[in-house]
């Protein structure tokens, strides 16, 4: 059964169906920057740890570097 609208009720709903269109792009933009900002925050998560255990063991090879010097001089 095909029902013939009036040509305002055809533009309204060609308009509706691009404003809906829009609506859902925009939602799946938003997962995906969301999803790419989730991933930019467990890297640098990742990072920081890999950074701060790579400081703590220059700190210690620093240390015991020192105290073979002193042990040497001693």
């Amino acid at each position: 059964m095909t029902e013939q609208y009036s040509k305002s009720r055809q533009e309204a709903e060609i308009a509706f169906g691009r404003t809906q269109t829009e609506f859902f792009v925009r939602g799946q933009a938003t997962e995906v920057l969301g999803t790419i900002a989730e991933a930019r925050d467990k890297k640098t998560s990742r990072l920081r740890e890999a950074r701060k255990a790579r400081e703590m063991s220059d700190g210690m090879s620093a240390m015991i570097k020192m105290a073979r010097k002193q042990s040497k001089q001693s």
